[in-house]
């Protein structure tokens, strides 16, 4: 049986902060992941020569972001790319009616103003929401409040569904009414030419992590902890346990005693939503040169409602869009080839014949991840913003959590990943751990070994 002072089961951006600040502390530290690499939901695919990321892409808004100053620090590349959580307008927007027309410059200022005016009514039936109320609740009061008329309506209503789906990966009608209250960005927001998951490799550079070590059980006692991951025991004075919230849903790591209700409960009530990418290259650009986003409202978008031009990384014209909530389940189930003739064929009702023969194209599936069940955390009904912090614990003293879910400022995002580890490991070390200074020994221990 291997001794240490912390176990940390996952290699997420949270485990290896948490693993990165307690070695650099001192502590005998390993990593168990159960993939065959690290990164977790922060996945990198560079077999086609340029990177793909298949797991999470942005930094949603660098102002007054810790996240942001560690990649500055790092000085790893990365490009402005603000979408301003799904925004309707501030960034050039190519906005397509249900008809497949492009709106002109009138249209898509009504568009604009009408959505405007929702979410006005919108943030006042959220305040005056109750308990037991969702998300489609308060949008439909606020809809019915706007004096608008049946096919604009229509078109919000779709829209507010598809804003739900890309934020949140659930149905409207599942999630709490205060479910993207925490959903604001706060300065640009930018992704990465080199591939996102640059920034877990480099902190983990170093580390002892353990790969494709499956853990299925932590018994914890007033000694401490001991983890069992096939037939290795590995003890320690406490764990860090920062596997997604579908794992621990899912119930495949047993924990003996098992968890207080002050965080299974959370477990419980808390929901994983499904958000998957698809993305597919093209031989010529046929979309407008400075467009950030193709929008099809109403029935042209009622699966396929958002592409996002992502062509800077690669400099081959790609676009990429998203199949999430109970869209992106049943999109699961299909092959590669059918879901690019699905989205594809969506993108011919707005461009007709200028959309060339695909030539590559990306498919993802979190939702049948094994080591994920999920793409992020939301707040499902019956679930409330304080459920997030309740999950980190600490329990008995030795048990804690971290990953997105963990963290109620900003779930559901590789920040609230990055800062829960660093709580977790100020918790542990009963001592502030600073974030220039972290940031500053990755570099000196990259100098060090000839980086």
């Amino acid at each position: 049986m291997s001794t240490f002072d912390t176990v940390v089961i996952g290699a997420g951006m949270s485990g290896l902060t948490s693993a990165r600040m307690l070695a650099d502390a001192g502590q005998r530290v390993v990593v168990l992941e159960g993939r065959d690499r690290i990164g977790g939901r922060m996945h990198t695919d560079r077999s086609a020569g340029f990177p793909v990321d298949l797991g999470a892409s942005w930094i949603h808004g660098i102002e007054n972001s810790p996240l942001w100053d560690l990649v500055h620090a790092l000085r790893i590349p990365a490009i402005e790319y603000t979408v301003g959580s799904f925004q309707v307008g501030g960034r050039p927007i190519e906005n397509y009616d249900g008809e497949g027309r492009r709106l002109d410059e009138a249209a898509t200022a009504q568009w604009v103003s009408d959505v405007d005016l929702a979410d006005r009514l919108l943030v006042e039936e959220i305040a005056a929401s109750s308990s037991g109320d969702t998300y489609l609740d308060v949008t439909e009061r606020a809809l019915d409040r706007s004096g608008l008329s049946p096919d604009r309506i229509d078109d919000i209503r779709e829209f507010f569904r598809h804003r739900v789906e890309e934020q949140c990966g659930a149905w409207i009608g599942d999630l709490d009414a205060h479910g993207l209250d925490e959903d604001a960005i706060e300065g640009d927001e930018v992704i990465f030419p080199r591939g996102y998951d640059e920034l877990p490799r480099r902190i983990a550079d170093g580390l002892d992590v353990r790969l494709e070590t499956v853990v299925t059980r932590v018994s914890r006692s007033a000694a401490g902890v001991v983890v069992r991951a096939g037939d290795t025991e590995y003890r320690a004075d406490r764990v860090i346990v920062t596997v997604p919230l579908g794992v621990l849903k899912a119930g495949t790591i047993s924990f003996d005693p098992e968890l207080p209700e002050a965080v299974s409960g959370p477990i419980s009530r808390l929901g994983m939503g499904v958000f998957n990418k698809v993305f597919v290259q093209f031989p010529e650009r046929f979309w407008d040169e400075e467009t950030y986003v193709i929008r099809a409202l109403g029935d042209a978008g009622e699966h396929w409602h958002s592409w996002y031009d992502v062509s800077a990384v690669s400099g081959i014209p790609t676009l990429l869009t998203f199949a999430a909530g109970p869209f992106g389940r049943r999109m699961q189930d299909l092959a590669d080839a059918e879901i690019v003739a699905d989205a594809v064929s969506a993108l011919h009702v707005l461009y007709r014949d200028a959309v060339g023969e695909p030539l590559a194209h990306w498919v993802t599936r979190w939702g049948e991840d094994e080591f994920s069940n999920g793409s992020y955390s939301h707040l499902a009904l019956g679930s409330t913003h304080h459920d997030h912090d309740a999950l980190a614990g600490p329990v008995d003293g030795v048990l804690h959590f971290a990953g997105e879910a963990t963290w109620g400022d900003e779930p559901a995002t590789v920040g609230a990943a990055f800062y829960s580890g660093h709580r977790a490991a100020e918790r542990i070390l009963d001592r502030p751990v600073d974030l220039a200074d972290f940031a500053a020994r990755i570099t000196a221990r990259e100098q060090t070994v000839g980086r």
